[in-house]
């Protein structure tokens, strides 16, 4: 991980290049017709982002797979609802809007030659990437996405923290553990255990039904974290209701496997690459052709300005 010697910023790029295409109306187009709006939505962000927070390094983390197998071997309906055609070579396809996909390799290119560093790792998600980048992270880090399963990897202590977008990313909502404790009762450590409890349909994790947000937040107050809760579990003194019992219960066999389903992993193999904020484009002649053919003018022209200063 070359190049980190001050404040990285993560990007979750799909999470923001979904809010961009869906924020940014499709009469934004190519010369030839073709939509651009999530492409120059992206540029808009990068630039404001950088513009605003000042990271010394910067990457753009992909999903090389959306849903990987061994979270389906153990949650068989983990993002069940988002599969648009099964692959049994290579990873499913996604759900996504029929003007957005073709978009998608415009925004690889753009930023390859732009010299902001991209990753995805075949088996794994841009969440684990994130994961990999943040642990191995010796400064502070900024992780942008608009996924709250990364709310995980808060931490005051190293400078961790989440940039929400609310409204674009002008609008940020700043995550810390403060933040956490006040939303949800839980610091970072804690979130992945309450989220694995309630569970996430948007993801297809069906949590302990009757263990709603709240009364997960209280039953970790209460026994420390989901191992304690478990161990409760065990104990006929221990202060849970019968109901709470008998789900939990019923639940045990979620519960073994949830964990790993949902922590994102921080031991991907990450490719070697250099991070630092580029200054000046890493291919300008690609880029002049890019920005020629989608006509990306004003929104590739702010990033380059920002880049340079």
């Amino acid at each position: 991980m070359r190049g980190v010697t001050g404040r990285l910023m993560l990007l979750d790029t799909a999470s923001l290049y979904f809010r961009a295409y869906f924020g940014v109306p499709d009469s934004v187009k190519a010369p030839d017709g073709t939509p651009v709006n999530a492409v120059r939505g992206l540029l808009d962000f990068i630039d404001r982002l950088v513009k605003d927070h000042h990271p010394d390094a910067l990457v753009a983390c992909m999903d090389a797979d959306w849903r990987p197998q061994w979270r389906v071997d153990l949650i068989p309906s983990y993002k069940a609802h988002r599969v648009a055609e099964e692959h049994e070579a290579g990873p499913d396809e996604e759900v996504v809007p029929d003007t957005l996909s073709p978009q998608v390799p415009v925004i690889e290119a753009v930023l390859d030659a732009l010299g902001i560093a991209r990753v995805g790792v075949a088996g794994y998600e841009a969440d684990d990437v994130i994961g990999t980048f943040t642990a191995r992270a010796e400064g502070p880090v900024d992780i942008v996405t608009g996924d709250r399963d990364l709310y995980q990897l808060v931490d005051d202590e190293r400078g961790i923290r989440v940039l929400y977008p609310l409204k674009g990313v002008g609008t940020l909502q700043l995550t810390d553990e403060a933040w956490l404790r006040e939303k949800y009762g839980v610091d970072g450590r804690g979130y992945v255990d309450l989220a694995l409890l309630r569970g996430d349909p948007s993801d297809g994790l069906p949590g302990v039904p009757g263990i709603g947000e709240k009364t997960a937040a209280k039953l970790l107050t209460e026994f420390g974290d989901l191992a304690g809760i478990m161990a409760a579990l065990d104990d006929p003194k221990a202060k849970l209701t019968p109901s709470q019992r008998k789900r939990l219960d019923e639940a045990r066999p979620y519960v073994a496997v949830a964990p790993t389903v949902v922590r994102v992993a921080d031991d991907v193999p990450l490719p070697d690459v250099d991070t630092a904020l580029p200054r000046a484009p890493r291919d300008e002649a690609a880029l002049q052709g890019l920005a020629e053919r989608w006509g990306l003018g004003g929104s590739l022209g702010r990033l380059l300005t920002t880049l340079a200063a």
